[in-house]
């Protein structure tokens, strides 16, 4: 099993002429079609130029949905020479329905691209980020690195101190139970950025003029029943595995338009690990790396996302204490647990979560109707 869960050919080969007999059927390393593959971008500026002509060589080769932000008044601008979709509001209306259709506001309207991808996998990339150079100066290619994680496995019940031991260069440390290794899928790929960190809003306010620039050549899988605040700015996950778990649920009052005002990623991002440990799927983090612009104003924004720091110190400890049934056998149905759970524990102490445990419902609804049909 350790063999065959490298997914090398070569192994395949040596197993195959030693004769080697496995009590399981190998399975073989598949190469991802260009084709299985929507990168989906909500536009929430109107100018998409300089960024999509950024990304030509990469974006070029794949089907694109992007979905304009149902706000947005200007006339989207986006250059020629690629295979794409457009998504607007009368188009969200069409799908959804006018009464639906406003859950897709703002940071919120990449989650109509996931609603209506038929593709295996799905990569999401906000369009105030940039390819990265890596510590050689080489582009980095984002996708092909996601799809990297996303195909090989991931190991969350034992930490392996070596990064990703399916990563070129690195393997299993002395110690790692041989019974272990095989890993589990992957569902999930959480990309980084430089130049323009993920703070909160007091954070950056005090840190003004700090920026990341170290690009760390690493590859984590997330441990299974730990947290991670996952940032939808640059992800990637198996749309067929998971993608119910990410959904717009959670709002804060008078949510604005900036990162630092919005919660609602967070919030679908602790859904989705729980939903995965759940399951027995695994979460990666690190590379690839994106390289993110400055956009909004950080204490501008510190009055409005005051309420989601104070937020947190209720919802983590909420989503540590989760445990799902074991009739819970589908994301859909851990989904609905979890907005069971958030109504019962969380609803009476803020309305705002218990019209986020309705709308986790109204999500597996709208993705039985509209994101399974062809």
């Amino acid at each position: 099993k350790l063999f065959i869960a490298t997914g090398k050919d070569e192994v395949f080969s040596l197993i195959q002429a030693l004769n080697i007999q496995v009590t399981v059927t190998p399975v073989l390393p598949t190469t991802i079609k260009d084709d299985e593959i929507d990168i989906v971008i909500g536009a929430l500026r109107p100018d998409l130029t300089s960024f999509m002509n950024e990304w030509r060589t990469i974006f070029s080769r794949f089907h694109l949905i992007i979905v304009k932000d149902p706000d947005l008044k200007e006339e989207l601008k986006i250059p020629e020479g690629f295979n794409l979709d457009v998504y607007k509001k009368p188009d969200i209306d069409r799908v959804v329905g006018t009464s639906t259709s406003t859950i897709f506001s703002g940071y919120s309207c990449r989650y109509f691209g996931y609603l209506v991808s038929r593709k295996k996998y799905i990569i999401s990339v906000d369009d105030d980020c940039y390819p990265a150079k890596d510590n050689k100066g080489i582009l980095v290619d984002a996708v092909a690195q996601h799809i990297t994680n996303l195909t090989t496995p991931a190991t969350p019940f034992f930490f392996n101190t070596l990064y990703d031991p399916f990563t070129e260069g690195a393997d299993f440390v002395r110690g790692y139970p041989f019974s272990l290794r095989s890993g589990v899928q992957c569902a999930l790929s959480c990309g980084l950025w430089l130049n323009l960190a993920d703070y909160d809003a007091p954070t950056q306010a005090l840190k003004a003029e700090e920026r990341n620039s170290r690009y760390v050549d690493a590859v984590l899988t997330v441990p299974a029943r730990t947290l991670m605040p996952i940032s939808g700015i640059n992800i990637a996950f198996n749309r067929e595995v998971i993608g119910p778990a990410l959904l717009p649920s959670l709002r804060l009052g008078g949510e604005g338009k900036f990162r630092w005002e919005t919660m609602e990623d967070i919030w679908s991002g602790m859904c989705v690990k729980v939903v995965c440990d759940h399951l027995g799927l695994g979460v990666k983090t690190g590379m690839p790396y994106v390289w993110r612009n400055d956009r909004g104003d950080a204490i501008a924004s510190l009055r409005k996302e005051w309420e989601g720091v104070k937020l947190m110190e209720e919802v983590v400890p909420f989503f540590q204490s989760v445990r799902l049934s074991g009739e819970a056998t589908t994301t859909e149905d851990c989904v609905a647990e979890v907005a069971n759970v958030v109504k019962e524990q969380l609803g009476s102490k803020d309305p705002m979560f218990a019209r986020a445990a309705k709308a986790m419902v109204d999500w597996v609804k709208l993705w039985k109707s509209v994101g399974y049909s062809t």
